[in-house]
């Protein structure tokens, strides 16, 4: 790729280059290339409500769980996670895993992941500010979801969080850890 968005998840060494792209029906699709170090863990199980991904494994082992099933794929072989079904995903082997993939349609993948990465990235600690997590991953609701906690919850706590993260001045301006002005997603391959 030549012309793209890179993400780094300093903690774990998750590398995420993303753009977008155009496919034969006029659908944007999120193409990307990734890697993750020997025996990483990957994101947390989640849920993308309308988006499916398809990856292929280029290079060391991807285990994964979609909804209840456990699935190891290696160098050459192909998986999908379907939209709507939840899934995480790992380094499986004592290798490198490298992957390249596309999420179908692109709708905001990029930008929820440039928040998230940007929010893990911004703390020293390795434990993200709950008002900047809330914050994400509330307005990306519609979209995108971390199963923990329950949905039930997060319906609740998320927003009260968000209101007292405002009443504190947390989201002033624009340069806060995955604000919505700094998270602008992958660039549109033209």
């Amino acid at each position: 790729m030549d012309n793209f968005l890179q993400l780094e998840n300093r903690k774990t060494g998750e590398i995420l280059q993303m753009r977008r792209v155009r496919d034969s029906q006029g659908q944007t699709v999120l193409a990307i290339d990734g890697s993750l170090p020997p025996r990483t863990s990957g994101p947390p199980l989640h849920v993308h409500f309308h988006q499916g991904e398809q990856v292929n494994v280029k290079a060391g082992t991807l285990g994964a769980q979609v909804g209840k099933e456990k699935i190891i794929v290696a160098a050459g072989g192909s998986g999908v996670f379907p939209a709507g079904i939840v899934h995480k995903w790992w380094n499986a082997g004592d290798d490198l895993l490298e992957l390249s993939g596309r999420a179908i349609p692109a709708e905001d993948l990029d930008r929820y992941l440039q928040a998230l990465f940007s929010v893990l990235n911004a703390s020293p600690s390795g434990k993200p500010s709950i008002f900047y997590v809330a914050h994400v991953l509330w307005r990306h609701r519609r979209t995108q979801a971390v199963v923990s906690p329950p949905q039930s919850i997060q319906r609740i706590v998320f927003p009260l969080i968000v209101f007292v993260g405002h009443i504190l001045d947390k989201y002033r301006g624009d340069n806060w850890p995955g604000s919505p002005a700094s998270c602008t997603g992958a660039p549109e391959q033209s």
